[in-house]
C-alpha cells in the first residue's frame, strides 16, 4: 500500500513529537510492505510568521490532496496578543471546516501503568477507564452567527444545528458502542436548549436501526458531574460540539496521563485529521523533554481510520503497551516516582522514548 500523508508539525513541541511518530510509521511500513510519502504543511503560529495567516489557502490544499493528516500542536504566547481571526487556533477550525472532518473522536483510557496518576480514588475508577466521546466538529456554537454591537456592550454567538448535521454524529455514536460495550449516552440540554431538543428527536429517530444498543441521555450539567462521580457508567458519549470540548477535556484529565491521548477527527470519505490532545507546550520545545507517545497512537488511529490497517495500527499500540510495561516513563507522566526512575536510567526523552517503540515494533 501506498499512501500520501501530510504532516503539519507546528509550534511549540509539535514538531518534536510528529518527528517520533514519523519514525514509527516508517518502521511500521518497512515491516509490513507499505510506503508512506509526506508533505509539510505550515499551520498555525508558524504560519503566522511566515504568511501572516494561520492557516493560507495553499497549505490547506495540501491536506485536502493527501490521504490523511497527523498534526502536532498549535498555538503559543507569542501569537496571544493578535485579533482573535489571526490567532493560531484559526488554524484548527480553518481546518475542520476546510477538510470537511464533521466528527471528532476522542478516547479517554486509562492505561493501567499510569492508574496512580489518575485523580480519582481507587474504587471509582476499578480496573481502568476507556471512554469515547464522539463530539460533532463543525457546525453549533464554534460555527454560528456571531457578533459584537458597536458600543461593544453586548455579543452574541448562535448554536444552530440541522437534522442532518445531527443524525450522522448519533449514527456514528451507535455504530462505534455497537464494537464496545453496546451502550450510547446522549449528552445535551434539552431542558432548556432548542437545539438540544432537536438532537433528542433526531436519536430518538434512529435509535430503533441499533436495537442491541442500549440508549441513554443526560444533562451537559449533570454528565460533567457524572464523569467525576462515576466514569465507569460511560461507554460511548454522543454530543455536540461545545458540550463535547468540554466533556473531553474533562474525560482526558481524569485519566491523569494527558500525554497519552490521541484523536482522530473524520468525515465522509475524505482525508481524516490526527492529532494528540495537548497543547504545544513552548517551553520545553527542542528540549527533549515532550511526551510523543499522543502524537504515536494518534498515527496508529490514522492507520486504523483512514488506511483500514488494523494489524498496523494495533502493533503500535502494543509496542506503547509494551514500553510502559517496561517502566520507561517521560516526566510527564512519572507522577512521584521521578527520583526513582532517574535512578534506574527509566526516565526517558522524546526521542529516547520513539526509539523504544520503534524497537519494539
Amino acid at each position: 500500500m501506498e499512501k500520501n500523508i501530510a504532516l503539519i508539525p507546528g509550534d511549540g513541541i509539535g514538531p518534536d513529537v510528529v518527528a517520533e511518530a514519523v519514525n514509527v510509521l516508517n518502521t511500521v511500513a518497512s515491516k509490513f510492505g507499505h510506503k508512506f510519502n509526506y508533505e509539510t504543511v505550515t499551520a498555525g503560529g508558524c504560519a503566522i510568521d511566515k504568511f501572516g495567516k494561520p492557516l493560507p489557502q495553499e497549505e490547506l490544499d495540501k491536506c485536502l490532496k493527501s490521504d490523511a493528516v497527523l498534526l502536532g500542536a498549535v498555538g503559543g504566547p507569542k501569537w496571544d496578543n493578535l485579533p482573535s481571526e489571526l490567532r493560531p487556533e484559526k488554524a484548527l477550525l480553518g481546518l475542520r471546516g476546510g477538510m470537511k472532518v464533521f466528527a471528532n473522536l476522542r478516547p479517554a483510557v486509562m492505561w493501567k501503568q499510569l492508574k496512580d496518576a489518575c485523580p480519582l480514588k481507587d474504587e471509582i475508577v476499578g480496573d481502568g477507564l476507556n471512554i469515547l466521546i464522539v463530539r460533532e466538529l463543525i457546525s453549533g456554537i464554534y460555527f454560528g452567527d456571531r457578533g459584537t454591537a458597536a458600543d461593544g456592550k453586548s455579543a452574541w454567538d448562535t448554536e444552530k444545528y440541522t437534522w442532518s448535521e445531527i443524525e450522522r454524529i448519533v449514527r456514528m455514536g451507535f455504530e462505534f458502542a455497537q464494537k464496545r460495550q453496546k451502550r450510547l449516552c446522549v449528552v445535551d440540554k434539552a431542558n432548556i436548549l432548542n437545539s438540544s431538543q432537536l438532537w433528542r428527536k433526531v436519536t430518538e429517530s434512529v435509535k430503533e436501526d441499533y436495537p442491541d444498543v442500549a440508549l441513554s441521555y443526560l444533562y451537559i450539567d449533570n454528565a460533567s458531574m457524572q464523569l467525576v462521580r462515576n466514569p465507569r457508567q460511560f461507554d460511548v458519549i454522543a454530543t455536540s460540539n461545545m458540550f463535547g470540548d468540554i466533556l473531553s477535556d474533562e474525560a482526558s484529565q481524569i485519566t491523569g496521563s494527558i500525554g497519552m491521548l490521541a484523536s482522530a477527527s473524520l468525515g465522509d470519505g475524505g482525508p481524516g485529521l490526527y492529532e494528540p490532545i495537548h497543547g504545544s507546550a513552548p517551553d520545553i520545545a527542542g528540549k527533549n523533554l515532550a511526551n510523543p507517545l499522543a502524537t504515536i497512537l494518534s498515527a496508529a488511529m490514522l492507520l486504523r481510520y483512514s488506511f483500514g490497517l488494523e494489524k498496523e495500527a494495533k502493533v503500535i499500540e502494543d509496542s506503547v503497551n509494551s514500553v510502559l510495561d517496561e517502566g520507561y516513563r517521560t516526566g510527564d507522566i512519572a507522577g512521584s516516582h521521578l527520583d526513582e526512575l532517574k535512578s534506574s536510567g527509566k526516565l526517558v526523552g522524546t526521542k529516547e522514548m520513539g526509539k523504544l517503540v520503534v524497537e519494539r515494533i
